[in-house]
């Protein structure tokens, strides 16, 4: 037994260290974890005082690990790893009656994630539920890490590393402007159209920013771009003050629908037709809690598609076309959306 470590050491400390390795700033491991940022050096100087040696090197602004911060952190998951699988083998022995299920988002889902999240816990009472909603980048990190049971994702890692990904729902991509733009009432706009407009994009690295750009590019031109934002709110009051058009997802319209402020325009190429994932890292083991909510978003997608038609009328035409063009291409369809190995 590791008496010493035993009786010095908290395993709140040891997830102190781990969030300021993994993010690599006492500041955000303090946001991350709720904790002032005085608590967070405490914890960090009681720790290293218990081990004997330094595990992190100031270097200018930026924390780095030293040889023993290494070591220590493949420990603190190891160690965290061992009490997850013990509290999902509890909580698969209390069944659904208890237990917890920590989801992480992308930020456009955070606009349909919450809803399956409060229908969930409507039949089953007792789960506890935490949602980490953040870029494409972080939830790549994450599932890394394992930090969480499920991630939603509009697009499944390629070649980064493996994961297990179900396609459940439809997530079409609109053009969308402020609702007085001359173009709003125009029918089958061109992209060599459009091309002329300012536009308001996302972050790099964002995959509605990539999905947009991949469109242009078929036409050899891009837009210019007048304003980068990393929140599709702060997009959409942007265009709705005229200040471009842009490229979202239609679910971000779920709260104010296809008639307020902002105006989805007719363009030839859009909707892009994406779909929502849901993911977890290849081999892992779920816990009964996470396999339940996996099914219960799978079985969900007749329910998703139902309420986007009716915010959207046009879109039911739209995914019929699509589905009779898959189905000449295809011999064989599926009921299901089809489990998407990676």
């Amino acid at each position: 037994m590791p008496e010493h470590l035993i009786r010095y050491t908290t395993l709140r400390q040891f997830q102190v260290f781990e969030a300021i390795y993994r993010l690599g700033s006492f500041t955000q491991a303090a946001d991350e974890l709720c904790l002032t940022q005085p608590t967070v050096s405490m914890q960090i100087k009681k720790l290293t005082e218990a081990i004997g040696l330094p595990l992190f090197e100031h270097v200018g602004r930026n924390v780095e690990p030293t040889e023993l911060g290494n070591e220590l952190y493949s420990t603190c998951r190891a160690m965290f790893e061992t009490l997850a699988n013990l509290e999902m083998k509890a909580s698969d022995m209390k069944g659904l009656k208890r237990g917890r299920l920590r989801m992480g988002v992308i930020t456009t889902a955070k606009y349909l994630a919450p809803e399956m999240l409060g229908e969930f816990s409507h039949i089953y009472t007792g789960i506890d539920l935490s949602l980490k909603v953040t870029n494409r980048d972080s939830i790549i990190r994450r599932i890394r890490a394992n930090e969480d049971d499920l991630y939603i994702m509009g697009q499944a890692p390629e070649g980064e590393f493996e994961v297990e990904a179900f396609s459940f729902a439809p997530n079409p991509l609109v053009v969308m402007a402020p609702r007085n733009h001359p173009l709003v009432d125009k029918k089958n706009i061109s992209l060599k159209e459009i091309v002329k407009e300012p536009f308001i994009v996302r972050e790099p690295g964002s995959g509605i920013r990539d999905a947009m750009f991949k469109a242009f590019d078929e036409i050899g031109k891009r837009p210019a771009i007048r304003m980068e934002l990393g929140n599709n709110e702060a997009i959409k009051h942007a265009v709705a003050g005229g200040l471009g058009l842009s490229v979202l997802s239609l679910h971000t319209l779920s709260l104010e629908g296809t008639d307020g402020p902002v105006a989805i325009l007719d363009v030839k190429g859009f909707p892009i037709l994406r779909n929502w994932y849901i993911v977890y890292p290849k081999g892992k083991e779920l816990s009964l809690v996470a396999q339940t909510f996996l099914d219960f978003v799978i079985d969900s997608e007749s329910t998703i598609r139902e309420r986007m038609q009716k915010m959207w009328p046009k879109l039911e035409n739209i995914l019929k076309e699509k589905e009779r063009s898959a189905s000449c291409n295809n011999s064989v369809s599926k009921k299901k959306p089809a489990k998407k190995r990676k």
